[in-house]
């Protein structure tokens, strides 16, 4: 079976690329992680990927709080690019993706948010669903497009919300 080419982009703790990983060597996902890339120096994610011995590195982000400076974006293609991945997924990156990104990988970047969209996009989606009295709440991987938390749903879990 051919196993997909990915590259994970995240900025925290991992938990998801983690997942990932494990679903590959225990469960025969059908994919082979080239790189993780984090715009955060210290990101656990890292420290996963080494453990799991993948390639990985820091892309600085520059000045803005919610994309990466122009040039930035322009380097993380060359760096996906470099590692010949096909599909992109973004597990806990909080960075909005631009048109270098976008034109570079069409439909070929997915998301992992953590709200049935489309409700509760964009940051906090579990305080959003607290907050609106919600009883049920889930995770949603879908495209990524131009709009936040918006593109084609590839796939939805429930999970309820406990006291």
């Amino acid at each position: 079976m051919r196993r997909v080419p990915l590259g994970i982009l995240g900025s925290g703790k991992g938990s998801n690329c983690r997942a990932i990983l494990e679903s590959i060597s225990t469960s025969g996902l059908a994919a082979e992680v080239r790189v993780v890339i984090s715009d955060v120096f210290d990101a656990p994610i890292l420290d996963i990927a080494r453990e799991f011995l993948i390639p990985n590195a820091y892309l600085p982000p520059g000045g803005f709080r919610t994309r990466l400076e122009p040039q930035a974006e322009v380097d993380l293609v060359r760096m996906l690019r470099d590692a010949r991945v096909e599909l992109v997924a973004l597990a806990g990156f909080m960075r909005v993706l631009k048109a270098p990104m976008l034109n570079a990988f069409p439909r070929r970047i997915i998301n992992i948010h953590p709200s049935l969209l489309p409700k509760f996009p964009g940051l906090e989606a579990w305080q959003q669903a607290r907050e609106a009295g919600e009883k049920v709440t889930g995770c949603t991987v879908h495209y990524v497009d131009e709009k936040i938390d918006h593109g084609d749903i590839i796939a939805q879990r429930e999970v309820p919300i406990l006291p």
